[in-house]
């Protein structure tokens, strides 16, 4: 008996039904975890007090509420005049830290750029100060 050459039809079009079940896998996925990212976690932080410290020979900046600096009890005019003190104190003290008070209503992007210049001006470390709390 003869061979039969019989040649197969290749096949040229694609099943799509799997792509579309892990489609539909992805989306559901995406759909309950899109919300998460959007809100966070919400934390309830711990209110603790802690011993007040003697602040009396580490150097303090003021910040008030209209955004006047003070270097312990003396105003700065310009951020420079700030990095100008703060230079001095750190000649003396290498490793010298500042404590930080800063009004409570001033805005976080204007206290963090403050501590920012205190960072490029040389200080190690830096203190904030807060009121006790009332147990």
């Amino acid at each position: 008996m003869p061979a039969v050459n019989r040649r197969r039809a290749m096949m040229s079009e694609i099943n799509v039904t799997p792509f579309v079940d892990v489609m539909l896998v992805l989306l559901v996925i995406f759909m309950i975890t899109a919300p998460l990212m959007q809100h966070g976690v919400d934390v309830q932080l711990p209110k603790e007090s802690i011993a007040p410290t003697d602040v009396k020979d580490i150097p303090r900046v003021t910040l008030k509420s209209n955004k006047k600096i003070f270097w312990n009890k003396e105003e700065m005019s310009t951020l420079v005049e700030l990095m100008r003190n703060v230079g001095g104190y750190l000649e003396e003290y290498k490793d010298g830290g500042v404590y930080l008070k800063a009004d409570k209503t001033l805005d976080y992007g204007f206290v963090m750029h403050i501590m920012a210049t205190l960072k490029r001006a040389g200080v190690q470390s830096i203190g904030m100060v807060t009121d006790p709390q009332n147990q």
